[in-house]
């Protein structure tokens, strides 16, 4: 690495400035390849503005599902398309009352206890 800083040390600078440059640009990779955000094949600016928005606000919500998956699981690492395949894909039988909405998933759920995890620190905070 050639740079004309002369404040820190080598490691120092690889570490804060180099290294978190590689990771944004990881980010973006994830941000365009696994959402599909840069299918913006809209005619009208404002579709395509709009479909990104919609693709950042489905990235945020990734990060936050894997924020919240203990880092002591393998998924707590993953990316979003396995993370999506393992906990957003799934069959589950939905029932709506006035209070709740229940999912009930498969017995031999291989996530199960991964999902319930995530439900409790998904939740909103009580009012």
């Amino acid at each position: 690495m050639v740079t004309n800083i002369t404040t820190g040390t080598p490691e120092w600078l690889y570490a804060e400035f180099y290294c978190a440059r590689g990771q944004a640009e990881n980010l973006i990779k994830l941000h365009k390849g696994q959402l599909a955000s840069d299918r913006t094949s809209c005619r009208h600016p404002a579709a395509n503005q709009m479909r990104l928005v919609l693709h950042t606000a489905a990235y945020w919500l990734m990060l936050a599902v894997r924020e919240a998956i203990p880092i002591t699981h393998r998924l707590a690492k993953a990316e979003f398309a396995t993370i999506r395949l393992r906990l957003l894909k799934l069959g589950a039988r939905v029932r709506e009352t006035a209070a709740r909405v229940r999912l009930a998933f498969a017995a031999a759920c291989p996530e199960a206890d991964l999902l319930r995890h995530l439900a409790t620190a998904l939740a909103p905070a009580p009012a």
